[in-house]
């Protein structure tokens, strides 16, 4: 009897064991992703997970020649009217709102039951958490932890943070992210040359950069850069810049 009960003693141990990492996991998933958003609040990313499986994608398919074109540039060597634009085209409430436009999500919800076609109502926030750390599909876990990361972005990272990363991680082509690599690749000069028209036409493509082309712009993305113009006079051109915190 005593043997029987020396071999049954480590089941429990064992389940005892599995309880505590059940336990453990959501805490270390908190203290791996609080870690990754403060580090790249100060070090620039090297790369991005939509870039590497972009370049795995094309390995995939034999195109060993694809290469990504990215090149990091910080904020204040991008002409103004690049981020400014990206803010009139994607998110204008992204100085006030703390990663969600609950207004624009609400337009969405009713336009989509209409059967209307309208554009998404991510933020600025939604996105670079979504480029710089997520991966390409839908589904309500991979919702889930973009949720996560806005939030920790839009704790740990100023606004002006936020905006030059995205300014960065951006996809303005196939496999261009960026506002260097896309002015280099579009318009050979660097980014702190942009005029305020090429600005508008890179923002005018988001966010279907590969539906859309900067370098042969339709009479959509034309039109659209046109009105991002207008309103990136509206919130106050390169001034807004400085209102951000």
């Amino acid at each position: 009897m005593t043997t029987t009960a020396r071999a049954d003693a480590p089941g429990p141990r064992k389940r005892r064991t599995w309880r505590s990492w059940l336990w453990r996991l959501p805490l270390l998933f908190v203290v791996v992703t609080v870690s990754q958003v403060l580090v790249m609040r100060f070090i620039d990313p090297p790369f991005t997970t939509f870039m590497a499986v972009r370049q795995f994608e094309a390995w995939g398919s034999g195109n060993w020649d694809f290469r990504i074109a990215y090149d990091w540039r910080d904020l204040e060597a991008i002409s103004p009217s690049l981020p400014v634009a990206l803010v009139a085209a994607e998110d204008q409430n992204f100085a006030q709102h703390h990663g969600f436009d609950l207004r624009a999500i609400e337009k969405a919800r009713v336009n989509n039951a209409r059967g209307r076609k309208v554009r998404g109502a991510s933020t600025i926030s939604q996105q670079t958490a979504k480029n710089l750390f997520l991966w390409s599909g839908r589904s309500w876990i991979r919702k889930g932890i973009e949720t996560w990361y806005t939030l920790l972005i839009e704790l740990l990272w100023p606004k002006q943070r936020i905006l030059e990363v995205y300014a960065n991680v951006a996809e303005f082509g196939d496999g261009v992210y960026g506002a260097q690599a896309a002015a280099r690749t579009f318009f050979r000069k660097d980014a702190g040359r942009l005029a305020p028209s090429e600005s508008a036409r890179m923002a005018a493509v988001l966010p279907n950069p590969k539906r859309y082309s900067v370098a042969r712009p339709g009479p959509y993305v034309l039109r659209r850069a046109r009105w991002i113009q207008r309103q990136s006079s509206q919130i106050g051109g390169a001034g807004y810049l400085k209102t951000l915190d």
